[in-house]
């Protein structure tokens, strides 16, 4: 019998055979867990991305037509919460749980059994907040930053499941960074020193830190948001002495580090594919490592660049815009790495390689609009025009999105066994790549033209774009729907792939027997 058959016939003889659900439920496995927070992650992606479609169809043209404004605002909020907090956090984590122990040589996580917990916090606290939207009332409507007064004086009554439903999300994420600092600190291979794990496994060391800084800046503000709302305090409200600015800066020290959070595990996954599909080592490993590292620290000192209208100081307003400019030098040395390991490198283009090439492209453009962003007095002309929703979509969804799908792609080989279909792979980039562009590169153009965000209707002159980027919304959202199909098909009917499908592939998650599942409840089976 091989290494897996072998494992899994050791597991039956220990614990009986895994029930199909309590598997699942009970499960410690980080596999199993991964794979749960991929499935979550993608239900939760079409779940916003279908939000997202309402937006894009009542903004299709002008003149209210579908939807009414109210929930116009709910349909904004929920998009942005559960974009952030329930498909890419929980899908960079899923892919933290299958391949960092893998990639660093240990068996499973360090803390199994609170890895199964904090995945389970998931979808009880986002079906509660999905539940607000058919309570009295309505969903939350004060948009996914939930500024104060709005969100405290003028909220309807389901903001305290809203809160809980974050403090829930929070917790979540805390867990899993401690479970990854554990890991990677106390389970690495013997001589893996720091400098020679992958680059995946660093930056999302890196990210666990920031979570574990930032995430409890985040429960302090909601559950002062829950004191102003219920027990009487004025925290942010100007009448009681409280200030509303205090709640931005709350917010936004938590905040900042968030995209963060949301890109640097994508630099992880870009580094490991790009020296794959080049045939060659990474460029300037160390020089990665410390940029990484360089943009994680410098993401807590940048908060206040979101807050320029506010009526800073001057000295404030040159502190904020030159810190955040810096961030572009760290930024540009990943990127000028991954185009130096391309260099003169043997490049094929498979499906993960298209998705790694127009991640690089896509997000230096959405880096270049965040330094126009950057420039204090120019902000001022920005500041909540569709110029600044451009930009984040910019770098989270050809960022954070096309890193996942390209992540996907080149593991679920090794996941399955099972090689994907290229054909349909390639056609689902294009597909993606085209709806992409379509959807946000015009609201660069309305934004600059003075359209403001998170409005359900507008003036005529901004008609033409938003249809062109409504059509791209829709165009985007069922390339999305084709890629379930291929990632089932491949899952159920795929040719089965190669040890290393893809030739070049250095890492040890590669190269590692990767046994069964074993079920888990009690010690793990010997191997002999």
């Amino acid at each position: 019998m091989d290494a897996a058959s072998d494992i899994a016939h050791e597991a039956q003889h220990h614990h009986g055979p895994a029930s199909g659900l309590s598997r699942w439920v009970f499960t410690t496995n980080h596999k199993d867990i991964g794979t749960l927070y991929m499935w979550f992650s993608f239900l939760m992606f079409l779940t916003g991305g279908s939000m997202a479609l309402v937006i894009r169809a009542e903004l299709f043209q002008p003149g209210l037509q579908l939807v009414d404004p109210g929930f116009f605002n709910q349909m904004t909020t929920m998009h942005g919460l559960i974009m952030v907090f329930g498909a890419v956090m929980p899908a960079f984590v899923g892919l933290a749980n299958w391949l960092i122990p893998m990639m660093v040589g240990a068996p499973d996580m360090a803390l199994p059994r609170m890895n199964n917990l904090s995945f389970w916090i998931l979808p009880f606290a986002f079906t509660m907040l999905l539940m607000t939207l058919f309570m009295d009332g309505g969903a939350p409507n004060f948009g996914w930053t939930f500024y104060a007064p709005l969100s405290t004086q003028y909220a309807p009554p389901t903001v305290n499941y809203f809160i809980f439903g974050v403090h829930l999300m929070g917790i979540s994420s805390i867990m899993g960074a401690i479970n990854v600092i554990a890991t990677i600190f106390n389970m690495r291979a013997p001589g893996m020193t720091l400098m020679k794990m992958p680059l995946f496994v660093w930056t999302w060391l890196i990210t666990a830190f920031l979570l574990l800084a930032a995430m409890p800046v985040l429960a302090c503000v909601v559950t002062m948001m829950l004191f102003d709302i219920n027990f009487g305090t004025s925290f942010f409200n100007a009448a009681g002495g409280g200030d509303p600015v205090l709640f931005q800066h709350l917010f936004w020290f938590f905040g900042h580090p968030e995209v963060y959070i949301m890109i640097l595990p994508a630099f992880g996954i870009v580094s490991q594919i790009i020296p794959t599909f080049s045939r060659k080592p990474l460029f300037g490993y160390a020089s990665m490592v410390y940029a990484t590292a360089s943009i994680a620290l410098l993401s807590f000192i940048v908060w206040a660049h979101h807050m320029f209208t506010v009526g800073m100081p001057l000295a404030g307003e040159l502190f904020f815009m030159y810190a955040t400019m810096l961030i572009a030098v760290p930024t540009g040395v990943k990127v000028f790495n991954w185009i130096s390991t391309m260099f003169r490198g043997s490049l094929t283009f498979e499906t993960p390689m298209l998705f790694a090439i127009a991640f690089i492209v896509l997000f230096t453009i959405g880096g270049f609009s965040g330094l126009m962003l950057a420039i204090s007095p120019a902000d001022f002309q920005y500041h909540d025009t569709y110029f600044v929703v451009a930009h984040f979509h910019y770098v989270l969804v050809p960022g954070a999105v096309f890193a996942i799908i390209a992540a996907v792609y080149y593991w679920l080989p090794k996941w399955c066994g099972r090689m994907y279909d290229e054909r349909l792979g390639k056609i689902h980039f294009w597909w993606s790549f085209i709806g992409l562009n379509l959807t946000f590169f015009p609201m660069h153009f309305i934004g600059l033209a003075g359209m403001p965000r998170r409005i359900p209707d507008y003036a005529l002159q901004f008609a033409d774009f938003n249809m062109l980027a409504s059509i791209g919304g829709f165009v985007f959202g069922f390339a999305q729907v084709f890629f379930l199909f291929i990632v089932i098909r491949c899952i159920t009917s795929g040719e089965k792939a190669a040890a290393n499908p893809w030739e070049g592939a250095e890492g040890l998650e590669w190269t590692l027997p990767s046994p069964a599942p074993y079920h888990s409840f009690g010690t793990p089976p010997k191997i002999d």
